[in-house]
């Protein structure tokens, strides 16, 4: 239920971080009599990968894997709702593609924020405690420092949902290497300074390190640099979106990665990153009809450099270039590539955040450090949870988002399981199913069969 929040009030819980994740799980409480959420996020508005906002660049899931179609078809929040108000519902439909432009989307978000009083912008978490109160019934203090008014404000919650968000990830031979580097997060404010070098070299393997490509090859004629592209993988992978495939985006998938043993878990995770890291085929074929278009006259100052690791890197400040040291990984050849232009197109990777410290002991975690996150998204300890359950409480109390890649597997930063996720988080918080949670979608087995009975039964006369 979205009502005015004062610091005083107790909130039934309090969601830290504002992306699609947790704009969701907003859309989708709103309506929800029973609970009363608050939603802090630092940003002073909705802000989604602006930096990668490209004029022609596409979800790579399908509308409905919206905010909340996926859980609740009929929500006003809705991404059809969304054209229905803008005016733009018949254009979509005369348009004929499932795919919504990336900025189209960010649009949308922001028209579902400025609808719910439910959200805080500017509003930076730097600290979370527990009290255990007399009577029994423990709170969250989250203090925040309010951007606007530059006080620092206490909220109480009984629960928590982390949605901090995966920051930007610097390889390390490039962190504090200085110069005007950029990482593909700030690609579209660095563009125009990046267009002006006589070199530039995108280091990465998916999505973004194709479509920022793509976007400098576009213009490389005009201003007339050399343009490389540099990855690791053996090869540029399409994202594999096969429709059997895709019934790994699945609970009973979710269920079955979530049954086996941690290490496994990781080998499976490394071993699937064209499931969720890969580029749209459409994209690659652009790309390369794009190189044909461009060398028709001659050779297109380019390269494509593929099985190529980045092992090293220099910053010369007075000649105002990089040196990257680089190695063929099947050949086992070292050589270096110098450059004007750098952009990390690496991807990002999920941290701690720092202020969860003073409550670390209420959180469970796996042996190298990670959040051990139950099937539930829940990842307090058993121990907290106890006490939560004895003092009147109904279980889980600590649940995150976007943080289980290692238990629940590549679905984890997947726009079409935010709903059916916010689903199981929103049972996790009334104690009960409010929106239907499926269980079985799939046609294919993800398991072995169980055992057969080892003794047989006497033939009925």
């Amino acid at each position: 239920m979205s009502t005015p929040h004062d610091v005083s009030t107790v909130h039934d819980f309090i969601a830290i971080g504002l992306g699609p994740f947790n704009l969701g799980l907003a859309c989708l409480t709103e309506p929800i009599d029973e609970l009363d959420g608050l939603f802090l996020d630092d940003k002073p508005e909705f802000d989604w990968h602006s930096g990668m906002l490209l004029e022609d660049s596409t979800l790579q899931t399908p509308f409905m894997s919206d905010l909340v179609t996926l859980a609740d078809p009929t929500s006003p929040y809705s991404f059809l709702n969304y054209l229905k108000e803008s005016g733009r519902l018949y254009a979509f439909y005369i348009r004929e593609s499932f795919y919504p432009l990336r900025a189209e989307y960010d649009d949308y978000c922001r028209w579902a924020a400025a609808k719910l009083d439910s959200i805080r912008f500017g509003h930076r978490v730097t600290r979370v405690e527990y009290d255990q109160r007399s009577d029994g019934q423990g709170v969250y203090l989250v203090h925040a420092d309010d951007h606007a008014s530059g006080e620092r404000r206490t909220f109480r919650g009984r629960k928590l949902v982390l949605g901090t968000g995966t920051p930007p990830h610097v390889p390390e031979p490039c962190q504090g290497l200085g110069g005007d580097l950029i990482h593909n997060s700030r690609y579209l404010d660095g563009k125009p300074a990046l267009q002006e070098k006589d070199s530039i070299t995108v280091v990465g393997s998916g999505q973004s390190a194709a479509e920022i490509y793509y976007d400098l090859l576009q213009d490389i004629d005009g201003h007339g640099y050399e343009l490389t592209w540099v990855t690791r993988s053996p090869r540029f992978f399409p994202l594999e979106y096969t429709k059997l495939t895709l019934e790994m985006t699945s609970p009973e998938y979710v269920d079955y990665f979530h049954s086996l043993p941690a290490a496994t878990r990781d080998q499976l995770v490394a071993s699937q990153k064209n499931l969720y890291k890969g580029i749209n085929t459409e994209l690659i074929d652009a790309i390369f009809d794009l190189l044909y278009r461009k060398s028709r006259r001659g050779p297109c100052p380019t390269r494509l450099m593929t099985n190529t690791a980045l092992t090293d890197a220099s910053y010369d400040a007075g000649a105002g270039s990089y040196t990257l040291g680089l190695c063929q990984e099947e050949q086992k050849r070292d050589f270096s590539l110098t450059t004007q232009g750098l952009v990390l197109a690496t991807g990002y990777r999920y941290r701690t955040p720092e202020f969860l410290s003073p409550i670390a002991d209420r959180v469970e975690w796996d042996e190298q450090g990670r959040f051990a996150v139950r099937r539930d998204y829940s990842v307090n300890s058993t121990a907290s949870a106890a006490g939560a359950a004895s003092a009147g409480g109904d279980g889980p109390e600590i649940f995150v988002q976007n943080a289980e890649l290692h238990t629940h597997g590549f679905v984890t930063p997947d726009l079409g399981m935010a709903a059916y996720r916010n689903s199981c988080i929103i049972r996790g918080l009334l104690g009960r199913e409010h929106y239907p949670v499926e269980r079985s979608i799939a046609f294919q087995d993800f398991t072995a069969p169980p055992p057969a009975p080892t003794g047989t039964e006497a033939p009925v006369a």
